[in-house]
């Protein structure tokens, strides 16, 4: 089952090489990742989403807790957590094919970012199903290529990752 962590680090080089070499020397894939400052300027937070049984979600925590850059890891609630996804898409798009491009972006209240004469490229945020569902009505088009960020995520409400029962301060 997919699992997202959200863990809060020192903001300082080689953090995010630290946690994620100790996913892969532990042979937990990563599914989604993404990192960034926090508000404070001192921290990063890293948002893992990893596909895992509750076994292994407990050795995630326990072997991220040991570093000493990791302050606080909290496991999301699938149902009480936002996240979202930013996706770039680059599709053909001659003059007879663009208008109806345009229209199914509308749909999913993506945004056309660059236009040239033979492409569009699309810009959506939202959750994967979101960006996979785009992607099947775009293909028929030719998708020359897309990126997709890592999700990134929070707790829905007033609850923070410092309310975590993972705190390693």
């Amino acid at each position: 089952m997919l699992k997202t962590i959200s863990i809060l680090v020192d903001n300082e080089a080689g953090v995010l090489a630290r946690v994620t070499n100790l996913f892969s020397r532990r042979g937990y894939n990563i599914d989604s990742l993404a990192v960034g400052t926090t508000d404070v300027p001192s921290a990063s937070r890293i948002t893992v989403r990893v596909d895992c049984d509750a076994r292994v979600l407990e050795q995630i925590i326990f072997q991220v807790g040991k570093l000493v850059c990791v302050h606080k890891v909290k496991v999301l609630d699938a149902d009480a957590q936002v996240s979202r996804e930013l996706t770039l898409i680059k599709v053909r798009a001659d003059a007879a094919a663009r208008s109806e491009i345009i229209d199914i972006a509308q749909v999913f209240r993506a945004r056309i970012i660059d236009l040239t004469p033979d492409a569009l490229t699309i810009e959506l945020t939202g959750d994967g199903g979101k960006t996979d569902a785009l992607l099947d009505m775009l293909r028929p088009y030719g998708v020359i290529e897309m990126a997709r960020t890592g999700i990134v995520a929070l707790d829905r409400g007033s609850e923070s990752i410092s309310d975590s029962p993972y705190v390693f301060d």
